[in-house]
C-alpha cells in the first residue's frame, strides 16, 4: 500500500472559481521524494497543507497508511503527529541559538542522547559551526537548514517542503538539495517538496507532479516528464521550451510541436533554415540566442560560444520535435 493517497481531493478558497485544487488524485510510495511543481497559483501550497491536514477538503480524502487525515476541525493541533513541515516563514524562535532551536524539540528525558542527537543533525546539514548564533543573526539559507534540522530531529516518517530553496544563491542551493536527498535516504523519511523552479524537481525527485490550475496534467519520473512532456505548459515550464506551429518548420502542420533550446543547432555556413539574430544573452557557459524565422521566435542555445550578433543572419537546424497539445 503507497504511504499516503490522494482520492478525488478538491479545495477551492473561493467558491466556484479555481482558487486551490480539483479532483487530485496521487500515490506517494514511503522513501520517495516527491516535487510538486507549478507556476504561482497552481494550488501547489494548498496541496501541501491538504496532506499536512491543516487544510479541510471540500470532497476527497486523504490517507496515510490506510486511514484518513483529520482536518482542523477534527484535531486540536492541526497536521499530522507522522509528518513535519517547514514553511517559507520557518517559525523559528529568532533570538535564541541555533542549537537550541534544534535540541528543544526533544524531551529532557536523557541529556547526553538528546545532546548527541542534536550535534549530528546540525552536522549532517553542515551547520555545526552556527550551533552558538543566533537565528536572527543568520542569512536565510542558515535559516532554512535550521528550520529543516528542527523538523527532522524528532524523526518524522514525512517531511514537507514549501519552496525550500527559494532563499538561497545557486551554490548554496545545490548543496542544500544534495543534502536533502542524503538526508531523506539515511533516515528514510518520505519529502514532498513543492517549487516553482523545475530544477529542484528534476535534479532530486523520484517522482515529479505537475500542477496548472489546480489539476495535475503531468505526474511520473523526472526524465520521462522531461523527455515526453505532452503538454505545451509542461514543456515551458521544465525547459523554456519553444511552442511551434510553423508549417514550414514542423513536421506535420496539423500538430503543435516543443522543441527545447538546446534541440536547435545554429550555423553559419548556411546549413538548414535562414533566420535572423533578434538578441543575444550570455550565460556563463553558453550564449542563448533569440531567432526570427517569418514572425516566428526560436530560442537557441549556443555551447559553442560563438559570439552572435544581433541582426546577423544565420541557419538553423531543429534535431527533435515533440507533440504536445
Amino acid at each position: 500500500m503507497p504511504l499516503i493517497q490522494l482520492h478525488n481531493l478538491t479545495k477551492n478558497h473561493i467558491e466556484h472559481t479555481h482558487s486551490g485544487v480539483s479532483n487530485i488524485n496521487l500515490e506517494i510510495e514511503r522513501g520517495q521524494i516527491v516535487s510538486i511543481i507549478g507556476q504561482s497559483g497552481s494550488g501547489k501550497s494548498t496541496l501541501l497543507k491538504l496532506i499536512y491536514g491543516t487544510l479541510l477538503p471540500q470532497s476527497g480524502e486523504v490517507l496515510f497508511d490506510g486511514v484518513q487525515i483529520m482536518g482542523p476541525d477534527e484535531k486540536l493541533i492541526p497536521g499530522h503527529d507522522k509528518m513535519k513541515m517547514v514553511t517559507q516563514d520557518f517559525t523559528l524562535n529568532l533570538y535564541a541559538k541555533v542549537y537550541d532551536n534544534i535540541a528543544g524539540l526533544i524531551a529532557n528525558i536523557n541529556l547526553a542522547q538528546k545532546r548527541e542527537l542534536t550535534l549530528q543533525t546540525m552536522d549532517f546539514l553542515r551547520i555545526s559551526h552556527l550551533a552558538d548564533k543566533r537565528i536572527v543573526d543568520l542569512s536565510g539559507g542558515e535559516q532554512q537548514r535550521v528550520a529543516i534540522a528542527r523538523a527532522v530531529i524528532t524523526e518524522p516518517e514525512v517531511l514537507l517542503l514549501d519552496e525550500p530553496f527559494s532563499q538561497i544563491d545557486a551554490i548554496l542551493k545545490k548543496q542544500l538539495r544534495d543534502d536533502v536527498q542524503r538526508l531523506a535516504k539515511y533516515l528514510n523519511i518520505t519529502v514532498i517538496m513543492v517549487s516553482h523552479d523545475p530544477i529542484d524537481g528534476l535534479s532530486m525527485a523520484d517522482k515529479m507532479v505537475i500542477l496548472h490550475n489546480g489539476k495535475i496534467i503531468r505526474q511520473g519520473a523526472p526524465i520521462a516528464i522531461y523527455q515526453n512532456p505532452q503538454y505545451a505548459y509542461v514543456a515551458q515550464l521544465l525547459g523554456k521550451a519553444n511552442i511551434i506551429t510553423h508549417a514550414n518548420l514542423v513536421p506535420d502542420s496539423s500538430q503543435t510541436y516543443a522543441v527545447y533550446p538546446h534541440q536547435v543547432i545554429l550555423n553559419r555556413e548556411g546549413t538548414g533554415i535562414p533566420a535572423r539574430v533578434k538578441n543575444v544573452c550570455f550565460g556563463g557557459n553558453l550564449y542563448e540566442v533569440e531567432l526570427v524565422y517569418e514572425n516566428t521566435k526560436i530560442t537557441a542555445y549556443d555551447y559553442l560560444m560563438r559570439n552572435f550578433s544581433p541582426g546577423e543572419n544565420i541557419w538553423f537546424t531543429i534535431i527533435e520535435f515533440m507533440e504536445v497539445d
